[in-house]
Protein backbone atom coordinates (compact mmCIF):
# COMPACT_ATOMS: atom_id res chain seq x y z
CA UNK A 1 0.00 0.00 0.00
CA UNK A 2 1.26 3.34 -0.96
CA UNK A 3 1.46 6.52 1.13
CA UNK A 4 -1.14 9.53 0.18
CA UNK A 5 0.03 12.08 -1.99
CA UNK A 6 -2.79 14.94 -0.58
CA UNK A 7 -0.43 16.87 1.28
CA UNK A 8 2.49 16.53 -1.96
CA UNK A 9 3.22 20.62 -3.04
CA UNK A 10 5.88 19.42 -5.35
CA UNK A 11 6.44 22.21 -7.68
CA UNK A 12 4.02 24.52 -6.15
CA UNK A 13 5.24 28.18 -5.60
CA UNK A 14 4.54 29.02 -1.80
CA UNK A 15 4.68 32.79 -0.59
CA UNK A 16 4.26 32.81 3.12
CA UNK A 17 4.49 36.81 4.92
CA UNK A 18 5.52 37.13 8.28
CA UNK A 19 7.28 34.33 7.45
CA UNK A 20 10.34 35.06 9.57
CA UNK A 21 9.70 33.79 12.68
CA UNK A 22 6.58 32.17 14.78
CA UNK A 23 4.10 30.65 12.63
CA UNK A 24 4.74 31.78 9.76
CA UNK A 25 8.33 30.50 10.51
CA UNK A 26 6.77 27.31 11.11
CA UNK A 27 4.20 27.52 7.98
CA UNK A 28 7.41 28.61 5.40
CA UNK A 29 9.56 25.05 6.87
CA UNK A 30 6.45 22.50 6.35
CA UNK A 31 5.87 23.57 3.13
CA UNK A 32 9.14 23.39 1.62
CA UNK A 33 9.48 20.27 3.60
CA UNK A 34 6.26 18.93 1.54
CA UNK A 35 8.22 20.11 -2.00
CA UNK A 36 7.01 23.31 -1.88
CA UNK A 37 9.38 26.18 -3.18
CA UNK A 38 8.71 29.01 -0.51
CA UNK A 39 9.19 32.81 -0.90
CA UNK A 40 9.57 33.88 2.54
CA UNK A 41 8.72 37.47 3.46
CA UNK A 42 8.47 39.72 6.42
CA UNK A 43 9.35 43.30 6.59
CA UNK A 44 13.08 42.75 7.08
CA UNK A 45 15.05 41.11 4.12
CA UNK A 46 18.10 40.31 6.92
CA UNK A 47 15.05 38.28 9.14
CA UNK A 48 14.14 36.37 5.65
CA UNK A 49 17.15 35.27 4.31
CA UNK A 50 17.76 33.08 7.88
CA UNK A 51 14.81 31.39 7.43
CA UNK A 52 15.44 30.77 3.77
CA UNK A 53 19.27 29.76 4.64
CA UNK A 54 17.77 27.21 7.09
CA UNK A 55 14.77 25.77 4.84
CA UNK A 56 18.08 25.32 1.74
CA UNK A 57 19.96 23.78 4.45
CA UNK A 58 17.48 21.39 5.50
CA UNK A 59 17.31 20.69 1.72
CA UNK A 60 14.30 22.55 0.44
CA UNK A 61 13.86 25.56 -2.03
CA UNK A 62 13.30 29.14 -0.65
CA UNK A 63 13.64 32.50 -1.76
CA UNK A 64 13.81 35.71 0.97
CA UNK A 65 11.97 38.63 -0.01
CA UNK A 66 11.30 41.67 2.24
CA UNK A 67 7.44 43.33 1.74
CA UNK A 68 5.65 45.26 4.53
CA UNK A 69 1.95 44.49 3.55
CA UNK A 70 0.69 47.64 5.26
CA UNK A 71 2.72 49.32 2.22
CA UNK A 72 0.81 49.08 -1.62
CA UNK A 73 3.47 49.91 -3.46
CA UNK A 74 5.54 47.54 -1.83
CA UNK A 75 3.04 44.70 -2.59
CA UNK A 76 2.75 45.54 -6.07
CA UNK A 77 6.06 45.60 -6.60
CA UNK A 78 6.44 41.77 -5.11
CA UNK A 79 4.15 40.49 -7.13
CA UNK A 80 5.14 41.96 -9.99
CA UNK A 81 9.13 40.20 -9.07
CA UNK A 82 7.00 37.00 -8.92
CA UNK A 83 5.18 36.85 -12.09
CA UNK A 84 8.48 38.00 -13.64
CA UNK A 85 10.43 35.04 -11.80
CA UNK A 86 8.44 32.01 -11.45
CA UNK A 87 5.66 33.07 -13.89
CA UNK A 88 2.79 31.69 -11.26
CA UNK A 89 1.53 31.16 -7.66
CA UNK A 90 0.16 28.71 -6.26
CA UNK A 91 -0.43 29.47 -2.64
CA UNK A 92 -0.77 32.24 -0.52
CA UNK A 93 -0.59 32.77 3.13
CA UNK A 94 -0.80 35.81 4.96
CA UNK A 95 0.11 35.68 8.23
CA UNK A 96 1.92 39.16 8.77
CA UNK A 97 0.27 40.89 11.35
CA UNK A 98 0.43 43.97 13.52
CA UNK A 99 -1.31 44.28 17.19
CA UNK A 100 0.50 47.82 17.96
CA UNK A 101 -1.58 48.63 21.27
CA UNK A 102 -2.57 46.56 24.12
CA UNK A 103 -5.07 48.91 26.19
CA UNK A 104 -8.78 49.71 26.99
CA UNK A 105 -10.87 50.05 23.61
CA UNK A 106 -11.29 54.04 24.94
CA UNK A 107 -7.80 54.55 24.73
CA UNK A 108 -7.44 53.25 21.14
CA UNK A 109 -5.00 55.39 19.86
CA UNK A 110 -6.02 56.61 16.19
CA UNK A 111 -2.16 55.78 14.67
CA UNK A 112 -2.43 52.58 16.28
CA UNK A 113 -5.25 52.26 15.00
CA UNK A 114 -4.87 53.07 11.30
CA UNK A 115 -1.38 50.96 11.25
CA UNK A 116 -3.78 47.81 12.45
CA UNK A 117 -6.35 48.29 9.59
CA UNK A 118 -3.62 49.04 6.88
CA UNK A 119 -1.67 45.82 7.84
CA UNK A 120 -3.96 42.99 8.60
CA UNK A 121 -7.22 44.29 6.72
CA UNK A 122 -6.20 46.27 3.42
CA UNK A 123 -2.69 44.12 3.65
CA UNK A 124 -4.49 40.80 3.52
CA UNK A 125 -7.08 41.75 0.58
CA UNK A 126 -4.31 43.44 -1.34
CA UNK A 127 -2.25 40.68 -1.40
CA UNK A 128 -5.39 38.47 -2.04
CA UNK A 129 -6.66 40.58 -4.99
CA UNK A 130 -2.75 39.95 -6.34
CA UNK A 131 -1.87 36.37 -5.65
CA UNK A 132 -5.55 35.61 -7.16
CA UNK A 133 -4.68 37.43 -10.16
CA UNK A 134 -1.92 35.13 -10.75
CA UNK A 135 -3.91 32.05 -10.02
CA UNK A 136 -6.58 32.95 -12.09
CA UNK A 137 -4.13 32.75 -14.97
CA UNK A 138 -3.50 29.18 -13.53
CA UNK A 139 -6.63 27.51 -13.30
CA UNK A 140 -5.62 26.87 -9.54
CA UNK A 141 -4.94 28.31 -6.40
CA UNK A 142 -5.27 28.12 -2.29
CA UNK A 143 -4.94 31.31 -0.14
CA UNK A 144 -4.81 31.11 3.30
CA UNK A 145 -5.71 33.74 5.83
CA UNK A 146 -4.04 33.58 9.56
CA UNK A 147 -6.75 35.37 11.30
CA UNK A 148 -7.51 34.58 15.26
CA UNK A 149 -9.49 33.49 17.50
CA UNK A 150 -10.20 37.08 18.74
CA UNK A 151 -12.21 37.30 15.39
CA UNK A 152 -14.92 35.51 16.99
CA UNK A 153 -14.68 36.17 21.07
CA UNK A 154 -12.67 39.66 20.94
CA UNK A 155 -9.35 39.27 23.00
CA UNK A 156 -9.46 41.88 26.10
CA UNK A 157 -7.88 45.00 25.26
CA UNK A 158 -7.09 43.95 21.58
CA UNK A 159 -10.15 45.95 20.48
CA UNK A 160 -9.16 46.93 17.10
CA UNK A 161 -6.82 43.69 16.37
CA UNK A 162 -9.90 41.83 17.07
CA UNK A 163 -11.98 43.70 14.86
CA UNK A 164 -9.53 43.20 12.05
CA UNK A 165 -9.65 39.88 12.67
CA UNK A 166 -13.34 39.68 11.81
CA UNK A 167 -13.00 41.46 9.30
CA UNK A 168 -10.39 39.20 8.12
CA UNK A 169 -13.41 36.24 8.62
CA UNK A 170 -15.57 37.71 6.94
CA UNK A 171 -12.75 38.76 3.62
CA UNK A 172 -12.16 34.62 3.49
CA UNK A 173 -15.35 34.13 2.61
CA UNK A 174 -16.00 37.20 -0.03
CA UNK A 175 -12.65 35.29 -1.42
CA UNK A 176 -13.88 32.36 -1.38
CA UNK A 177 -17.34 32.76 -3.45
CA UNK A 178 -16.05 35.24 -5.66
CA UNK A 179 -12.70 33.16 -6.53
CA UNK A 180 -14.09 29.46 -7.16
CA UNK A 181 -15.11 30.11 -10.57
CA UNK A 182 -11.59 30.46 -11.63
CA UNK A 183 -9.97 27.28 -9.25
CA UNK A 184 -9.25 29.36 -6.55
CA UNK A 185 -9.83 28.33 -2.66
CA UNK A 186 -9.72 30.59 0.19
CA UNK A 187 -9.67 29.62 3.61
CA UNK A 188 -9.11 31.16 7.17
CA UNK A 189 -6.69 29.49 9.96
CA UNK A 190 -7.58 30.70 13.49
CA UNK A 191 -5.27 30.38 15.95
CA UNK A 192 -5.68 30.48 19.76
CA UNK A 193 -2.91 31.08 22.03
CA UNK A 194 0.19 30.21 20.68
CA UNK A 195 3.99 31.10 22.29
CA UNK A 196 5.33 33.46 19.88
CA UNK A 197 6.73 36.76 20.29
CA UNK A 198 3.48 38.49 18.99
CA UNK A 199 1.91 37.10 21.79
CA UNK A 200 4.45 37.70 24.11
CA UNK A 201 2.24 40.49 26.14
CA UNK A 202 -0.40 37.63 27.24
CA UNK A 203 2.22 34.49 27.37
CA UNK A 204 4.53 36.40 29.41
CA UNK A 205 2.13 37.82 31.97
CA UNK A 206 1.48 35.20 34.64
CA UNK A 207 -1.82 36.63 35.81
CA UNK A 208 -3.41 36.63 32.02
CA UNK A 209 -1.89 33.47 31.12
CA UNK A 210 -3.29 31.91 33.58
CA UNK A 211 -7.00 33.13 33.37
CA UNK A 212 -6.01 32.49 29.16
CA UNK A 213 -5.54 29.12 30.53
CA UNK A 214 -9.04 28.07 32.63
CA UNK A 215 -10.65 29.17 28.78
CA UNK A 216 -8.66 26.38 27.55
CA UNK A 217 -9.60 23.06 27.22
CA UNK A 218 -6.29 22.07 26.37
CA UNK A 219 -4.98 23.61 29.52
CA UNK A 220 -1.69 24.40 27.64
CA UNK A 221 -0.23 27.14 24.73
CA UNK A 222 0.34 26.17 21.02
CA UNK A 223 3.65 25.46 19.64
CA UNK A 224 4.05 27.93 16.21
CA UNK A 225 4.50 24.48 14.83
CA UNK A 226 1.15 23.02 15.64
CA UNK A 227 -0.76 25.73 13.23
CA UNK A 228 1.44 24.42 10.35
CA UNK A 229 -0.06 21.28 10.22
CA UNK A 230 -3.64 22.74 9.77
CA UNK A 231 -1.94 25.10 6.73
CA UNK A 232 -0.82 22.62 4.75
CA UNK A 233 -4.23 20.66 4.76
CA UNK A 234 -5.82 23.88 3.30
CA UNK A 235 -2.59 24.35 0.89
CA UNK A 236 -2.87 20.87 -0.55
CA UNK A 237 -5.24 18.59 -2.70
CA UNK A 238 -6.25 17.27 0.56
CA UNK A 239 -8.55 20.14 0.80
CA UNK A 240 -9.74 20.58 -2.74
CA UNK A 241 -13.50 20.34 -1.53
CA UNK A 242 -13.11 22.78 1.44
CA UNK A 243 -13.04 26.58 0.64
CA UNK A 244 -14.90 29.00 2.58
CA UNK A 245 -14.36 28.05 5.94
CA UNK A 246 -12.48 29.18 9.04
CA UNK A 247 -10.17 26.54 11.28
CA UNK A 248 -10.08 26.56 14.79
CA UNK A 249 -6.79 25.40 15.96
CA UNK A 250 -7.05 26.96 19.48
CA UNK A 251 -7.17 23.60 22.13
CA UNK A 252 -10.65 23.91 22.26
CA UNK A 253 -11.18 27.99 23.52
CA UNK A 254 -14.43 28.44 21.44
CA UNK A 255 -15.74 25.50 21.87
Amino acid sequence: MSKTQLFDLEGKIAFVSGASRGIGEAIAHLLAQQGAHVIVSSRKLESCQHVAEAIVAAGGKATPVACHIGELEQIQQVFAGIREQFGRLDILVNNAATNPQFCNVLDTDPGAFQKTVDVNIRGYFFMSVEAGKLMRENGAGSIINVASINGVSPGLFQGIYSVTKAAVINMTKVFAKECAQFGIRCNALLPGLTDTKFASALVKNDAILNAALQQIPLKRVADPKEMAGAVLYLASDASSYTTGTALNVDGGFLS
